[in-house]
């Protein structure tokens, strides 16, 4: 075992569970302090169980061949019981669980992520699930990353499943929604930190619901540094929530809100 004090840079074949385990802000952690200190103090000590995530846990272990390992829940719902106990057991013991009709289900996703001609390739001769630690220079916060796929040429892939569309045309609210900008800037953070150069982040996007479409998109420069910006705003407020042991929440006082920009473009296109 790896003590986790000694983890520094890219490591290799670290089990997922240790990797948990180890000190480090992820960039899960930079999304929930962006929300707010507290938040991401409370999610600390409150573990979130969803059916979502169980599904995405076993789609990246089929896909990529290596994370959690699969328990497959011979039944058809979680409405008896029985059925939710052993979904819950699976879950103490470290186990993704799955009914068996959505493993049904994975098998065929994973198929046609495989027969894509961008992203099998792009999911294939390198190393899955790769573990990444590193200091931020600016503060000596220690931070983390798991990669899904990693390409010693400098290449990260990311392999996201939806429940949303996968078309890259209309991809750029899902992805800003759920800030793989944010994630994907933290990532190259440590990979440069690691390797001296700054990598390629490519997404791979797979649509949940049958045909299961798949797509491949890449964050523009403009947008990349967006998320910098804000993993840089994030790791700051930690370096300093951590000097100070002050963990707010959200700003009092009554605040005035205006609509979003995207309402505002789509107002004026149902005009025009």
């Amino acid at each position: 075992m790896t003590a986790t004090t000694e983890l520094q840079g890219i490591v290799l074949d670290l089990p997922d569970a240790e990797y948990r385990q180890a000190p480090g802000l992820s960039s899960t952690g930079v999304k929930h302090l962006l929300d707010s200190p507290a938040r991401y103090q409370w999610e600390q000590t409150h573990r979130t169980d969803k059916r979502a995530f169980d599904l995405g846990h076993v789609v990246h272990a089929v896909i990529l061949g290596a994370g959690l390992d699969v328990a497959v829940i011979d039944h058809p719902d979680y409405r008896t019981k029985a059925a939710r106990e052993e979904r819950d057991e699976a879950r103490a013991e470290g186990h993704a669980p799955i009914l068996r009709h959505e493993w049904e289900q994975v098998e065929v996703m994973a198929a046609a992520v495989r027969e894509h001609p961008d992203a099998g390739p792009l999911l294939t001769g390198g190393e899955p699930e790769v573990s990444l630690f590193w200091d931020d220079p600016e503060t000596g916060v220690r931070c983390k990353g798991r990669l899904d796929y990693w390409h010693c040429s400098g290449v990260v892939v990311d392999l996201k499943s939806t429940g949303r569309t996968a078309d890259p045309r209309r991809i750029d609210r899902l992805s800003y929604d759920l800030g793989w900008h944010q994630q994907a800037a933290h990532y190259m953070a440590g990979v440069e930190w690691a390797m001296g150069e700054r990598p390629r982040f490519i997404h791979v996007v797979l649509e949940v619901d049958a045909p299961h479409f798949v797509s491949v998109v890449e964050l523009d420069d403009e947008y990349l540094a967006d998320g910098a910006a804000d993993v840089r705003l994030a790791t700051d407020a930690y370096a300093h929530c951590l000097a100070t042991d002050d963990w707010p929440a959200y700003p009092a006082g009554i605040h005035t809100i205006a609509p979003p920009n995207y309402a505002k473009r789509a107002r004026a296109l149902e005009i025009a």
